[in-house]
């Protein structure tokens, strides 16, 4: 930290221009207020973090505020026109639920379902009709039940269809229309008071159309949704907290027909878009690292332009590794890895090439703009100390901080990568050359002793 604090331009510029007592002056009050240091740097790159996770939201709210511009324009539209619109909903969701299908999605499809029925309910008893929604059985069953699935959905794992379980989900979103139609129909003057109440906690609550309890319980849905969504950075959890959002839009504005319907059609165009960016994800991403697979690489390795580096990555001795600690242990020591090499600086973006291997794509760079940051990162993963697997695993990475915290607890082992990098040059014109030239420099820094970079 010091060191970084020393070599930024102003300090370095100020330092020139100090006498040597100044610049003891100037470190003590670095040691003094190191603490302070520590505090910012971390609170910087646990801002950096929070941004990284919740950038997986981008195409929910893009949709999101497209839609509710698009639906200023909806009153220009022809009849025509509107009556494609009010049948959008129906055929997006159609295709939802037959990639769903195709792609054995059963969440999305639940949740697909679930929109099909909101939407076919209210265009049938709801929208367009004289009553008050809030004192209506089928509005309180809407708002109040649809959200409630959507949480247990989002806790549920991915089952498919044709299973057991996958059979029970739909089995039981059966029963639960059964028990709401009892409910709602033959008990629902005895139960409004309570579900259409408002209790004026808050004043800019009071011109929403959703009654309070409603929304109560939404929020706490719809925040689970969402922190689900965060901590597992899934298209489909992530397309589901866009559904929810455009669920309660269109709940709000059910006498306003055209933002009704706009958030409708965004609801099921949101979850939609979501299995095919799952579907993107199984066939361009790695399984167990999480890394861009070597598909992707090779689609990225398209449009490098005229100058980049390539930097070709392997885990030192690694079969040995594997034959000693199992291969339960080399997945973990792959997964440490990877997640080292997806936070490389200096703009490169890491791929899993296969095996134990990796590669760097550094667009806009030379090989030696570039081997600054592969020697940062080699030493990082050589410096980090792993916990093997054993009975007393720590299961969450709090406990694992705390045990590589204390270096006397358990056993531990380090591992170390070669890197190998190479850039186009007029020797080097084509991807597949500067590939086997970085593939060549990593075999030469194995055979100089390992652990090192060589190009």
């Amino acid at each position: 930290m010091l060191e970084d604090f020393y070599t930024t331009k102003p300090v370095f510029h100020h330092c020139r221009r100090t006498s040597r007592n100044a610049l003891t002056a100037l470190q003590l009050t670095v040691y003094a207020n190191g603490a302070n240091i520590y505090n910012v740097g971390g609170l910087c790159r646990l801002f950096s973090i929070v941004i990284k996770r919740l950038f997986i939201f981008g195409v929910p709210v893009s949709i999101l505020i497209s839609t509710w511009f698009l639906a200023r324009q909806m009153p220009a539209l022809t009849p025509e026109h509107l009556e494609l619109v009010v049948l959008s909903p129906y055929l997006i969701t159609a295709l939802g639920m037959f990639l769903a299908i195709h792609f054995h999605r059963g969440r999305p499809f639940m949740v697909l379902l679930l929109l099909l029925i909101f939407y076919w309910g209210s265009q049938n008893f709801l929208v367009g009709k004289s009553i008050e929604p809030r004192l209506n059985e089928i509005y309180q069953a809407f708002v109040l039940l649809i959200p409630i699935n959507f949480a247990l959905i989002a806790f549920m794992r991915e089952r498919g269809f044709f299973t057991t379980a996958g059979r029970l989900r739909f089995v039981f979103l059966a029963v639960q229309v059964i028990v709401a139609f009892w409910l709602f129909r033959y008990n629902f003057i005895a139960i409004l008071p309570y579900i259409a109440r408002n209790y004026s906690l808050l004043q800019f609550l009071d011109g929403m159309l959703i009654p309070e309890p409603a929304l109560a319980v939404g929020a706490l849905c719809f925040t689970i949704v969402a922190v689900l969504a965060v901590r597992r950075q899934t298209p489909i959890d992530c397309g589901m907290v866009g559904a929810l959002a455009s669920f309660f839009i269109a709940c709000n504005w059910l006498t306003n027909r055209d933002v009704y319907t706009a958030f409708c059609i965004s609801g099921s165009a949101i979850i939609t878009l979501s299995i095919l960016r799952d579907s993107y994800k199984m066939a361009f991403c790695d399984d167990l690292t999480g890394l861009p697979s070597r598909r992707s690489l090779n689609e990225n390795l398209h449009g490098l332009g005229r100058r980049y580096a390539v930097a070709m990555l392997d885990v030192d001795h690694f079969k040995n590794f594997n034959d000693t600690y199992g291969h339960d242990v080399g997945d973990q020591v792959l997964k440490m890895v990877a997640r080292k090499i997806m936070d490389v600086s200096g703009g490169g973006k890491a791929f899993r090439y296969g095996g134990e291997e990796f590669t760097i794509l550094f667009p806009g760079r030379h090989a030696d703009e570039a081997i600054p940051h592969l020697e940062e990162l080699r030493k990082n993963i050589a410096d980090y100390q792993l916990a093997l697997r054993g009975s007393e695993r720590p299961k969450t990475q709090k406990q694992g901080a705390v045990k590589r915290g204390n270096r006397r607890e358990g056993a531990y082992a380090s591992v170390t990568i070669s890197i190998g990098v190479a850039e186009r040059s007029e020797l080097l014109t084509s991807t597949e050359d500067v590939m086997k030239a970085a593939d060549k420099a990593l075999y030469k820094a194995k055979n100089r002793g390992r652990n090192q970079v060589c190009c």
